[in-house]
């Protein structure tokens, strides 16, 4: 049975700066059998529940009174399609801008799939089709009831901030064999933390990490280590809602992984979920520092260029010896340029800030985005005070780092044929986001 559950609480901050928080948690666990996400090849279809999945949502009020919502999603990633649907519910239903709706997708591959998100990934059966349909629907319907019920319910609260440490993340991009060793090895295994407070009782807890939610591959719902960290936690703290944000995982993996053994594949799953939980936990029992408001929120766009594309005579000629996700890759450029001219040359690219007052940059960045982009805004803002997650807004591509595109592979160069793009990124990839985000934080420092 589907389910929502509501937190609401009244405190006075310490400080003297009033904070009102809500928040709510809704099932989004399927009751049929539905195509799964996440990886491409033959089409996946669920036959167990691991564990429930969800919508979590977190609303804030300031004491200037502007609401701003985070939502967590143990989904593979939202759409431009999806994306405006939702947003335009918060906006005319429950008066949230468009900047201070923060949308952030664990990119969990045991889920199923919705909308058009990775539509070049699968080719479905009618029968598929509808059962993704029906799923969908029901993802949009629990958008709506999650924010409306963390706003209606906000009250007086606490906030704190503190980072812990775990070991889960590897750069996967050195795993593929030897001659992938001699690239680099950054990672980002910081456990940013906000906790919600009424007196010493634990409401919410949003966490995050930059690690792919990948370490099982099967064909069981359930919400991968994030999954398995949220569970503990909120086993840990009792009537808390638990919220996983996705970072800057696009080259990470949870490493070692296990293949074709299922049973064993969940244990280490649910293991490293427990490591991430106890960092949580971790940095709970330490001390934490009050966060101020209020929240200045902004929201700006830029555009990433495309490299020049394989021309319509080429894809014409390879097409006929292609079969499967390739043929629908290729097939897809080709309908470009008979109904555009050519595919497009650019990707639009949207950026969102949130200032907590003196104590917080929160740096929200769109798709799957490389651990550098994580280690450079903490280096130019502040290691202690800035937290910067990707997987929000579309899930539009692998977003590499100058280092990345530089040195290819999947991340930077293979992997965006399979999101409809015609060739990888340029040199001005990493440029264009920087001085966006620039823009973005002085804005937010007034």
């Amino acid at each position: 049975m589907k389910h929502l559950l509501v937190c609401s609480w009244v405190i006075f901050t310490s400080s003297g700066f009033a904070w009102q928080a809500g928040a709510a948690k809704a099932d989004i666990t399927p009751t049929e059998s539905v195509p799964l996400a996440g990886y491409g090849g033959k089409t996946r279809m669920s036959q167990r529940v691991e564990h429930p999945i969800w919508l979590k949502a977190l609303a804030l009020k300031d004491d200037a009174g502007a609401t701003s919502v985070l939502v967590t999603a143990d989904l593979v990633g939202l759409s431009d399609k999806m994306i405006a649907v939702i947003a335009k519910n918060a906006l005319e239903k429950h008066g949230v801008i468009r900047e201070r709706l923060i949308l952030n997708t664990s990119h969990n591959h045991s889920c199923p799939v919705t909308e058009d998100v990775l539509w070049l990934y699968y080719e479905f059966t009618p029968e598929e089709a509808a059962a993704k349909d029906r799923y969908t629907a029901m993802v949009y319907a629990k958008y709506d009831e999650v924010i409306g019920e963390a706003i209606a319910n906000v009250a007086p609260a606490e906030l704190a901030f503190e980072q812990g440490l775990a070991g889960v993340a590897v750069n996967r991009r050195r795993s593929r064999g030897p001659e992938s060793r001699k690239l680099g090895n950054q990672v980002d295994q910081d456990v940013p933390v906000i906790t919600v407070k009424s007196g010493n009782e634990l409401k919410a807890v949003v966490f995050g990490y930059s690690c792919h939610t990948t370490a099982l591959g099967g064909l069981s719902i359930n919400g991968d280590y994030a999954g398995f960290a949220q569970l503990e936690l909120e086993k840990s703290f009792p009537g808390s809602v638990a919220m996983f944000v996705q970072n800057c995982g696009g080259d990470a993996n949870p490493l070692p992984r296990i293949r074709g053994k299922d049973v064993e594949a969940t244990e280490l799953a649910a293991m490293y979920g427990r490591i991430l939980a106890e960092a949580v936990r971790q940095v709970i029992a330490g001390t934490m520092k009050p966060l101020g408001g209020p929240i200045r929120a902004a929201m700006g766009e830029t555009e990433l260029e495309l490299q020049p594309g394989i021309p319509l005579e080429e894809l014409k000629q390879r097409l006929p010896n292609l079969s499967g996700m390739p043929k629908r890759e290729f097939e897809h450029f080709i309908r470009q340029y008979e109904t555009l001219g050519s595919p497009p040359d650019r990707v639009k690219y949207p950026v969102q800030v949130w200032q907590f007052g003196p104590d917080l940059t929160f740096i929200a960045l769109t798709g799957e985005t490389v651990v550098d982009y994580s280690l450079k805004f903490k280096g130019a803002y502040g290691w202690n005070n800035t937290w910067i997650c990707g997987y929000n807004n579309d899930l539009l591509s692998y977003v590499p780092s100058l280092r990345v595109l530089k040195e290819g592979g999947y991340e930077g160069v293979t992997g965006m044929f399979e999101y409809g793009h015609r060739a990888p990124y340029t040199d001005t990839v990493e440029e264009r986001i920087t001085t966006k985000v620039e823009e973005l934080v002085k804005a937010t420092a007034k």
